[in-house]
């Protein structure tokens, strides 16, 4: 496959409230579009960008609009360095520019060397996706179990009926939205907890105010039960975002949680330190996961020596190419995955959701996992469905707080091979 011609273009999309996590608040999230077009065929990919989950320090160190025009002139660049390009695959060819287009964003962006991998990750997303697409169509075919090359098919051999989605709670969701979700059917929430107000608080602070939270939240959830969770049991899923500073201070909310009866409810907790913090998790009492921390394949291995029993899979944030990579390391050495949301429309939570379907559940339900909180956020959620070549199809909406996914889904991949006017348009 040989590029030989390319196009760029974003559209902000506004959210309904400010969007809190990892103690900031976003406002609107970039749709990132990417063309590449080969001598035969072309492939239309969309992203979504967050500055502020993939390096928080460009975030909180610009205005909002200039992180995301960083991210958008990094996803420029990648695109450029395609032209003239050849690879047999989409993996090949994003190999091929990434040291690159590394090199360019820490030049790019007042951080500099410190700049997170997972910036230029989630930068690279659309053009990922273009490569994909265009190299379906080059193959002649919608079988996402197809087009993956065969050494990474092993870590996808399940094939899931039905995904819970998973809702997110932010710092700001109030109880009647909480409410609202477990009404809707939620089984399992995702739970932002490391709130120190941009800085303002203290770690004390910070706990405390984490302890408030969980208390409120599993006073409600703890009146309701599910048929997807082995338990019977609302399950809670903690994303602290890399806030906590010590084990000690962690396993102080833990320890509350068990006072409370929350504890056993807690089947995943989710980046609780800074990456650079690298202490020993094995002897804390849940499955710690990792997120941002596993930017690329070489951080896998690392993650688990430090007692890490779980890999979040964001094909959505660090590019299906290398999710590929990190989700066959992880399956070779029996650790739990699961797929995790950056707030994307509709199309791109197809491309979460091929591979949810195909991968084991978490131990704890009956059935598979998908986080997706974009109806929650999007002001124009309901309009971005008209951009979805199949957004009108069963599997392509939650119902009571599921996703049945039917023989239709899997023999189309969910419509991610297929042209959209909306994004072709653009």
């Amino acid at each position: 496959m040989k590029i030989v011609n390319v196009k760029c273009t974003y559209v902000p999309e506004k959210l309904k409230a400010p969007f809190g996590f990892k103690g900031g608040f976003l406002s609107e999230l970039w749709q990132v579009v990417c063309r590449v077009e080969t001598e035969s065929v072309y492939g239309v990919g969309v992203g979504v960008q967050s500055v502020l989950w993939s390096d928080a320090a460009v975030f909180t160190s610009n205005p909002e609009e200039t992180g995301n025009r960083y991210m958008y002139d990094v996803t420029r660049y990648a695109m450029n360095l395609l032209v003239g390009r050849e690879g047999e695959t989409p993996i090949q060819l994003i190999d091929g520019i990434y040291a690159a287009t590394l090199a360019y964003a820490k030049t790019l962006t007042n951080v500099g060397a410190s700049l997170r991998e997972t910036f230029v990750r989630n930068a690279l997303v659309a053009v990922d996706n273009a490569l994909w697409q265009a190299y379906a169509r080059e193959q002649g075919s919608v079988d996402f179990m197809q087009l993956v090359p065969a050494q990474y098919r092993t870590a996808l051999s399940e094939k899931q009926q039905v995904l819970c989605n998973v809702p997110l709670v932010s710092y700001g969701v109030p109880e009647k939205d909480i409410r609202a979700l477990l009404d809707g059917g939620t089984v399992l929430m995702k739970i932002k907890i490391g709130f120190d107000d941009n800085g303002k608080k203290t770690k004390a602070e910070m706990l405390e105010w984490d302890k408030a939270r969980l208390l409120q939240i599993h006073s409600i959830a703890k009146e309701y039960a599910t048929e997807y969770t082995h338990s019977g049991s609302i399950l809670y899923y903690l994303d602290a975002n890399g806030k906590y500073d010590t084990v000690e201070r962690l396993q102080g909310l833990l320890d509350y949680a068990k006072e409370i009866g929350a504890l056993e409810r807690i089947v995943l907790l989710e980046e609780p330190f800074e990456e650079e913090n690298k202490v020993d998790v094995s002897g804390l009492p849940v499955r710690v996961a990792a997120d941002e921390s596993v930017h690329s394949l070489h951080d896998v291995e690392e993650r688990i020596a430090l007692g890490y029993k779980a890999i979040t899979l964001k094909p959505i944030a660090k590019t299906l190419s290398e999710t590929l990579k990190i989700l066959k390391s992880a399956h070779e050495k029996g650790v739990t995955c699961f797929c995790a949301d950056l707030t994307v429309n509709p199309l791109l939570v197809e491309w979460n959701k091929n591979v949810a379907a195909r991968i084991s559940t978490l131990p704890e339900m009956k059935v598979g996992i998908l986080e997706s909180n974009g109806e929650q956020n999007y002001v124009r959620w309901e309009e971005l469905y008209k951009a979805h070549p199949c957004g009108d199809k069963p599997f392509a909406r939650c119902v009571k707080g599921v996703y049945h996914l039917d023989e239709e889904f899997f023999g189309c991949s969910g419509g991610i091979f297929l042209p959209s006017k909306y994004y072709d348009d653009i």
